[in-house]
């Protein structure tokens, strides 16, 4: 069946029915922006200055919430990836209204008419953000790679950065196709394709699929679907690296929190099986669901729709806390290793008690006690959340 450019039914009252049968919230409580506008004024700095790094963002155009700043370089025969996140421990006071607030929230949730922040704007589009040209707290992994892309150490610390532009995917996808990238960009595309072949190597997933986008323009709604450019794929895998190296920090020192997906059933990957065998999708004997799609092509109409199907093995993904022994389930199933979220503190609650662990970890540290004391309780924020 086509899908409509434009659907001409006002689907205002819609969603606003479906905001509040799930209670989403319409605002923020007085004393959380409050709170908010006083610590945007008086952030917890910290000591070690890294401005003079060029970190640059890369996200979709527009976007304000900006999260993640990186700097990539060579390193001997391999790389050094500087991997900046917005420090939103700077801000967020525990036991403070803002911190119950978001408690509540658990994350942000996207709506085709706008969106639930997880913190009041101020700070998440203001004075946490890693806007260009702006000075900011955050926490700064530095990961070190061999010629393969294969980590070899990582480290995290707090330090004062500033972005020096704001990129976005089509600019990037342009400048390599082009041959123009260099320094940051043309590294992003190498180090981004060795870890692709390494996720492929360990029986990782990454999946091509079309995104499902709703814009609302002018009083009605136009349905997109969109392929995601490589460039999106190489800028994930440093997201992807850096949340692997949080997971194994956190797992040597036993305390922390990871993002688990568990292995497919049996009776899953036979039925997936079968849907390929159905639409004449290749699957080879002896390999494995994640080298089967990493071959696919999404612009073919049969292994689009397997695609689409074979999300069913990605399901069931969850948060896991640990203060001891590590989890009996400690691996995210598409990632293929463990993986911990760490990289989007502006948008998911959990990110931040994560990093707060690795920071604390890295530094030789204690962790902090209302960090460990939470970390029983977050699983059970974020799956409400999520829900």
């Amino acid at each position: 069946m086509q899908v409509p450019d434009q659907i001409p039914l006002k689907l205002d009252d819609g969603f606003h029915r479906i905001e509040r049968e799930h209670r989403l919230p319409t605002g923020f409580p007085p004393a959380v922006l409050d709170e908010a506008a006083w610590v945007a004024k008086v952030p917890l700095l910290p000591a070690t200055d890294m401005t003079d790094v060029p970190f640059v963002t890369i996200d979709p155009p527009g976007s304000m919430d900006l999260d993640q700043a990186l700097h990539l370089e060579r390193l001997g025969a391999g790389y050094r990836v500087w991997y900046a996140v917005a420090d939103v421990g700077a801000f967020v006071r525990p036991g403070g209204v803002i911190d119950a607030e978001a408690r509540s929230r658990g994350e942000t949730v996207y709506l085709p008419a706008g969106r639930v922040p997880l913190h009041p704007l101020v700070l998440s589009e203001g004075a946490a953000s890693l806007l260009p040209g702006a000075e900011r707290p955050a926490a700064v992994w530095c990961v070190d790679l061999d010629a393969d892309g294969r980590v070899i150490g990582a480290d995290v610390r707090r330090a004062l950065v500033r972005s020096r532009e704001r990129l976005d995917y089509a600019y990037v996808q342009a400048a390599v196709d082009t041959g123009t990238a260099d320094g940051v960009l043309a590294l992003l595309a190498e180090i981004g394709r060795l870890r692709l072949a390494l996720e492929r190597e360990r029986g990782g997933v990454t999946l091509p699929v079309p995104e499902q986008e709703v814009r609302h323009d002018g009083g009605r709604y136009r349905l997109r679907f969109r392929l995601p450019l490589p460039a999106e794929a190489w800028n994930a895998q440093i997201s992807l690296l850096t949340g692997m190296a949080a997971a194994a920090m956190m797992l040597d020192a036993e305390v922390g929190v990871l993002r688990v997906l568990p292995r497919p059933s049996p009776g899953d990957l036979a039925k997936v099986r079968r849907v390929a065998q159905a639409l004449d999708v290749p699957w080879p004997d002896g390999a494995g669901y994640g080298a089967v799609v990493h071959d696919l092509d999404p612009k073919n109409g049969r292994q689009a729709a397997f695609l689409h199907e074979s999300k069913v093995l990605l399901r069931g993904a969850g948060y896991v806390a640990f203060d001891g022994a590590p989890p009996r389930t400690a691996e995210h199933a598409a990632v293929a290793a463990p993986y911990a979220h760490v990289t989007a503190p502006l948008r998911r609650l959990a990110d931040r008690y994560a990093t707060e662990v690795c920071l604390a970890v890295a530094a030789g540290e204690p962790v902090p006690s209302d960090v460990r004391a939470g970390l029983e309780v977050l699983p059970g924020l974020m799956s409400a959340g999520g829900r």
